[in-house]
C-alpha cells in the first residue's frame, strides 16, 4: 500500500484493521454543539494550530467553543491539498441543539476572525435563533452535511481510508461532504460526522455514507448506521449513554434522533432508556478492557477499551 507520500506504509493501516471486530459504541468525541471552518491546504497533526490558519486565533477559537461544551474543526474540499496563500472567503457549519431539536446553519466569511463573533453561551443552549441574530452571515442549511476525518498527519489511517470515501460521495452529494481534522476515534478510520444529527461513524463505506445523508435529509438516522460496528454515538451524550442509547437504536430500530433519553441509576453501570412512546429499557452498561492493540497508526499498542451492553432486570416495559 502506498502511503500519501509516495513511500510504503508498512503497518500504516494496523491500527483501525487491528480494531476491526471491535465495538464502536460509546466513542463518540464529547461535544454539545460542532462549528467547522474551512481551510484549504495541509494540516498539521494538530490541524487547529498546524496550518495556514493562525495558529493564535485557532487555538483561541477552539478554547471558547470547549469551554462552552463544543468543538471546532477544519473542514476542507475532498481532493488535493497543496500548500495555498492565506486569505479569500471560508465556507462555516455551525451545529446545536443536538440533545433537543437539532439545528445547522452555514454561512461564508471572508476572514475566520469572523467566527469571534459567535455567541458561546447560545451554542451551549442550542438557541438556534440567538446565533444566526449575531452572525448575519449564517443562515439555515438547506441540507446536512457529512463530515469525514482526513488528517493523515494525525493518523495516516485517516487519510488513506477517508480521503477516497470523501472524494467519491462528494460527486453525489457536491458541497455537503467535507474532509475535517481529527475527531477522535482514529482507529475505526474511516470516520464520519453527521450533521446536525451529531453522530460519529466508524468504518465508513460509500454505500453507507449515502444512506446517511439520505436519512439526514429527513432528520432521521440511517438504519444502516445502527449497530456496534457503524455507530460510535452521538455526541451530546457521556460515553456510557452514548453506548446505552444506540444498543437501543439498533435493538428497536429507532432512528428518530429525539426519540429516546437516558436517565442517570443508582448503579453507576446501569442506564435507562426511556422512549416518547412509553417503552423503557434498564440496561448494564459496563467498561471491558481486551488485548493491547494499536489504538493510532503512530502509538504503542494500548488495552482495547469498549464498553459492553447487556439487559439488565426489566429491560423492556410499556
Amino acid at each position: 500500500m502506498a502511503s500519501p507520500r509516495g513511500g510504503s506504509t508498512g503497518n500504516a493501516a494496523a491500527c483501525s484493521l487491528a480494531w476491526d471486530g471491535l465495538s464502536a459504541y460509546g466513542t463518540a468525541t464529547p461535544a454539545s454543539f460542532w462549528v467547522a471552518l474551512e481551510q484549504p491546504g495541509p494540516w498539521g497533526r494538530d490541524a487547529i494550530t498546524e496550518s495556514q490558519l493562525s495558529p493564535t486565533l485557532g487555538r483561541e477559537l477552539a478554547d471558547e467553543a470547549a469551554q462552552a461544551g463544543g468543538r471546532l474543526v477544519l473542514i476542507r474540499a475532498p481532493g488535493h491539498h497543496a500548500a495555498t496563500h492565506e486569505g479569500g472567503p471560508r465556507r462555516v457549519l455551525v451545529a446545536g441543539g443536538l440533545a433537543t431539536a437539532q439545528w445547522l446553519a452555514e454561512g461564508v466569511v471572508l476572514r475566520p476572525d469572523a467566527l469571534a463573533s459567535l455567541p458561546w453561551d447560545a451554542l451551549a443552549a442550542g438557541d438556534a435563533d440567538a446565533v444566526l441574530a449575531a452572525c448575519p452571515w449564517l443562515r439555515p442549511a438547506a441540507a446536512p452535511a457529512l463530515l469525514v476525518c482526513t488528517n493523515s498527519k494525525r493518523d495516516v489511517c485517516c487519510a488513506l481510508r477517508g480521503r477516497p470515501i470523501a472524494l467519491d460521495v462528494a460527486g453525489r452529494f457536491p458541497g455537503r461532504v467535507w474532509e475535517c481534522s481529527h475527531t477522535g476515534g482514529h482507529r475505526f478510520a474511516p470516520t464520519g460526522l453527521v450533521l446536525p444529527l451529531g453522530q460519529l461513524l466508524a468504518r465508513l463505506t460509500p454505500g453507507l455514507a449515502t444512506q446517511v445523508l439520505d436519512a439526514a435529509a429527513t432528520g432521521r438516522l440511517a438504519q444502516a448506521a445502527l449497530g456496534e460496528r457503524h455507530d460510535r454515538g452521538r455526541s451530546h451524550l457521556p460515553p456510557s449513554w452514548q453506548a446505552a442509547e444506540s444498543w437501543v437504536r439498533a435493538a428497536a430500530s429507532v432512528t428518530e434522533p429525539g426519540a429516546l433519553w437516558c436517565e442517570p441509576d443508582p448503579d453507576e453501570h446501569t442506564v435507562v432508556v426511556r422512549h416518547t412512546d412509553g417503552r423503557a429499557w434498564t440496561l448494564r452498561v459496563r467498561p471491558q478492557t481486551g488485548e493491547p492493540l494499536p489504538e493510532s497508526c503512530a502509538k504503542e499498542p494500548v488495552p482495547a477499551n469498549t464498553w459492553l451492553v447487556t439487559p439488565g432486570a426489566g429491560e423492556y416495559r410499556t
